[in-house]
């Protein structure tokens, strides 16, 4: 109270404006990780340094988080349950590929303010489950199968949200899902499982 009463009036304006800016400071740095990376989300949009983030660009880093969170526990799994050699390589493959990816998704979604999910979904949930009950040569098809549909389904959203997107992180993320994608359906194709019910599932 004492130095309060020796600061005059300006003084005190000027230390009370300094206490101000610190807080709003602290106000930017700890705002949560699903904040707007740089502006304000309108209709869903958001308008970042790297172009308009739009739902479809969100709904694609979900898809990729949420494929890593079953597939890298479904290939540690191949190593315990698979009778054939070569799946367990394969499962060890995508197992340790997912990993880089779910870095590299965690690491974008962070730049672009987007919260990612923290679970699979309920169908990987249910696919998790059914492997979990199988082993020998019916685990290898039934990891084959699930695994091969999948991906095929999540190539079909990536390469439309690389067409549609106005965000150059998500479209550079885009092809590197592509990448890795296509990697893990030739390594899938290359147990001799990966028949036509794979790609009508």
């Amino acid at each position: 109270m004492r130095t309060m009463r020796r600061l005059g009036r300006g003084q005190f304006l000027l230390v009370a404006a300094a206490g101000a800016a610190v807080l709003a400071a602290l106000f930017v740095v700890l705002s949560p990780p699903g904040a707007p990376a740089d502006g304000e989300t309108r209709n869903g949009v958001t308008e970042t340094r790297w172009g308009r983030l739009s739902e479809a660009d969100r709904s694609l880093l979900a898809a990729v988080r949420r494929a890593g969170l079953w597939e890298m526990p479904a290939g540690q799994q191949a190593q315990q349950r698979a009778a054939s050699q070569r799946v367990k390589e394969v499962g060890d493959m995508i197992m340790e590929q997912h990993m880089q990816l779910d870095e590299d998704t965690r690491a974008t979604a962070a730049r672009l303010g987007v919260i990612l999910p923290s679970e699979p979904n309920a169908d990987q949930k249910r696919w998790l489950a059914e492997m979990s009950g199988k082993f020998g040569a019916d685990y290898d098809r039934t990891f084959v199968l699930r695994l091969r549909a999948a991906h095929g389904k999540v190539f079909g959203v990536i390469a439309k949200t690389r067409a549609s997107t106005e965000n150059s992180e998500i479209r550079a993320f885009a092809e590197r899902c592509l990448r890795f994608v296509n990697t893990h359906m030739a390594l899938l194709e290359s147990t001799g499982l990966a028949t036509t019910d794979a790609l009508a599932s």
